[in-house]
């Protein structure tokens, strides 16, 4: 390393270092001079230590960097002793913030500098980020967090325990790949729900449109129509979010092709884009023409579980089912048979048979084929949605959904045609 490029490092070490102290430095500004642990001038001089004592390791041995840090650590016991002999609240986050700094400082001058600058601004931002932390963490219920462990158990735990391998009839059944589909709806519903759960409040029915579609659009439409028989006033902004529900779907069936099968994103781009363009339109039309209340969204909540491992289970159920009946069916009536899957298919769900066609188009199925069996699929699963708000609300939500689901199908179909 010659001298331009160490002093270089060593002015990133010390940059690291004053970027901590300024955060800290504000955090602590109104205390009283000598109260504080550590300031500008400490963090930045614990930053052009540690670039110095990894500079020094390059010429002496890896034991004195470990005999400084060591040192470090002490000091700032003995100073947090101290510190807590006289004060019952205190943190570690100053200290913690300090032998991070020496770590990064060394790594300025031993490592990769990207890298080293990279972890010193993501640091610095949570640290200036403490009270959006804390009145997050103070916002989450029990059941959330049990929820967030529960999709770290299915994606990081078992996921990497299963075979990645065929099974079952036509070697179809593939424990891996059914369980990373599970991981991945199971990803979506969880972003869908935080999502309503931090927008809900203030967007109200609208935005539990846009995010309930991420979650599950049947259940969103389910939820919004009742709504509607409980409080009759709120079919138009129901209506709305009911489309806006619906139109995400298409969104999500194009991420989910593009995880799973990106072959079949050239033929279903513009079909599920103009679904999705025609009912956002829709839903901009209904709420344009009718008397909108502002504050429709108060009485609607958030889903009382943002992920059941049983909901969970039944999807890789669901899909199980799925992918041996479109085997079969495939193989009784061909592509037909795919067809058929799909109309039966969207009645429940289409995930699953999306994730399904996906699988065959990877094999032995035309992405052309493919593409229309999705098609068939969120088409009849649009008109069950749209059944479901003519039933479960009233005529003033349910018509307004069908009309729009009904143009949305044409729109959809057309395109498909055009593409084709």
């Amino acid at each position: 390393m010659d001298d331009a490029a160490l002093f270089q490092r060593l002015f990133l070490a010390l940059a690291i270092g004053l970027l901590f102290g300024l955060e800290r430095g504000w955090h602590e500004r109104k205390a009283a001079e000598g109260a504080r642990i550590a300031g500008v001038r400490t963090f930045a001089l614990t930053g052009l230590l540690g670039g110095i004592s990894g500079w020094l390791v390059t010429i002496t041995s890896p034991i004195f960097l470990a005999a400084v840090l060591l040192a470090l650590a002490g000091l700032l016991a003995v100073s947090y002793w101290l510190r807590a002999r006289s004060d019952d609240d205190l943190g570690l986050t100053t200290e913690i913030a300090l032998l991070l700094t020496f770590v990064l400082g060394a790594v300025s001058v031993l490592g990769e500098v990207a890298h080293a600058a990279a972890v010193a601004v993501v640091a610095a931002m949570l640290l200036a980020m403490k009270r959006p932390l804390h009145r997050w963490v103070a916002q989450i219920e029990r059941f959330e967090l049990e929820a967030a462990f529960k999709l770290a158990l299915i994606s990081v735990v078992v996921l990497p325990l299963l075979p990645n391998r065929g099974f079952g009839p036509g070697e179809v059944l593939n424990p891996y790949e059914i369980w990373w589909a599970v991981v991945v709806v199971a990803g979506l519903s969880f972003a869908g729900y935080l999502a309503i759960r931090l927008a809900g409040a203030r967007l109200g029915i609208l935005a539990t449109g846009l995010f309930g579609g991420l979650a599950s659009s049947t259940s969103t439409t389910l939820a919004l129509a009742r709504l509607v028989r409980a409080q009759s006033t709120l079919a138009p902004i129901a209506a709305v979010g009911i489309v806006l529900a619906g139109s995400v779907t298409f969104l999500r069936i194009l991420v989910l092709v593009a995880i799973f099968e990106p072959r079949l994103i050239a033929p279903l781009v513009f079909p599920m884009g103009a679904m999705a363009a025609t009912g956002g339109l829709g839903a901009a039309l209904i709420y344009l023409l009718s008397d909108r209340d502002r504050r429709a969204g108060d009485d609607f909540h958030s889903p009382a579980n943002p992920l059941e491992l049983k909901a969970a289970l039944s999807f890789g159920a669901v899909l199980v089912i799925v992918l041996i009946g479109v085997h079969y069916l495939r193989g009784w009536l061909g592509t037909g048979g795919v067809y058929a899957a799909g109309a039966l298919s969207g009645v429940t769900d289409v995930d699953a048979f999306t994730i399904s066609v996906s699988r065959l188009v990877g094999s032995d199925l035309a992405a052309a084929s493919g593409a229309v069996a999705v098609f068939i699929a969120v088409a009849v699963n649009t008109v069950v949605k749209g059944g479901v708000a003519l039933v479960a609300g009233d005529a003033r939500v349910g018509l307004r959904v069908s009309a729009v689901y009904l143009v949305v199908i044409a729109a959809g179909g057309a395109s498909l045609w055009l593409a084709g």
